[in-house]
């Protein structure tokens, strides 16, 4: 069995397809034995797929095109978040985008991931940061879930099925971010190039598995759920709520593939925020690697069309 390491963000859903992927067996199925690392800093998540301490990651994919613009050699080899799953939750008592006014919004992180979004998604509701309103760094969606009950975050992105919890208690939901943004690459499974390169047999293995996942997950709700339960602690009710919409809403790609549009909205609000001098790519097309991928996609396929 081929070792590697795998990181991901947190306990939470966004995970899906590396869980499946294990208790499935696809992973063993290619010989693949694969260490899962979770990490609640995203940052921290980056760092280690930057300097060779994991192999693969599902990271944010802001990560991706700050590491490239800054020299670095990360790429995007798979889809994972290809399209928003979160409501912009609030506190109790607050039921505007005005009412924010002064407040704190929980963010996972200054420098990437939701940070950009909010920036974004307040300003165009007649609120801009640092003016009108402060950004705390306080890390992924079940501690910003945490910080909201406990009152040190007024408002903060809360993705399925933590904004049903949410919801069901009470808390009121200000914008579905998905309306603004159909299209928005989150996260993604991203690799550092170089390493890719240079075993590209062991990547192959881990895109056949990560495509048979995909399919598996799209076909086996009841049983997702119960994986979903055991990795990340929700009910069944919730757990199956969430296979709902990130199947119906094609939150996950079917085909474990990043999703151009997405990437691309990505940049375009990232440039809007983060000032990156000398910019050099400004198409998503620069930041994806869809060779592994389309490899595995035609043997996969190719199985099935044997198998029949």
């Amino acid at each position: 069995m081929t070792k590697l390491k795998f990181a991901a963000v947190s306990r939470n859903y966004f995970n899906m397809p590396i869980w499946v992927a294990k208790h499935a067996g696809l992973l063993a199925d290619e010989g693949l034995d694969v260490e899962i690392e979770l990490y609640e800093p995203i940052d921290e998540v980056t760092d280690r797929l930057s300097d060779g301490r994991v192999q693969l990651a599902f990271g944010v994919t802001e990560h991706v095109i700050l590491d490239r613009e800054a020299g670095g050699r990360m790429e995007i080899i798979g889809g994972n978040v290809n399209k928003l799953p979160f409501s912009f939750i609030a506190s109790k008592g607050i039921n505007s985008f005005d009412d924010l006014r002064g407040r704190t919004i929980g963010v996972s992180s200054i420098e990437a991931g939701s940070s950009s979004l909010v920036m974004k998604l307040l300003s165009m509701h007649g609120l801009e940061y640092p003016s009108d309103y402060d950004i705390r760094a306080v890390g992924p969606i079940l501690t910003r879930w945490t910080m909201l009950q406990s009152g040190e975050i007024d408002a903060g992105l809360q993705g399925a099925p933590l904004n049903y919890i949410a919801i069901d208690q009470g808390y009121p939901t200000l914008c579905e971010p998905r309306d603004d943004f159909p299209h928005f690459q989150f996260t993604s499974l991203n690799v550092d190039a170089g390493w890719a390169d240079a075993n590209r047999d062991v990547v192959s293995r881990f895109m056949r598995a990560f495509v048979r996942a995909h399919h598996w997950f799209f076909a086996n709700r009841t049983a997702a759920a119960r994986i979903a339960m055991e990795e990340s602690g929700i009910s069944e009710a919730y757990a199956l709520r969430a296979w709902d919409e990130y199947t119906r809403e094609l939150i996950f790609p079917a085909d474990g593939d990043a999703s151009t549009p997405a990437v691309q909205a990505l940049i375009e609000t990232s440039a809007l925020i983060r000032a990156i001098p000398n910019r050099m790519n400004n198409t998503a097309e620069a930041y994806i690697n869809r060779a592994y991928l389309h490899v595995a996609q035609k043997e996969v396929a190719g199985e099935a069309v044997s198998a029949a």
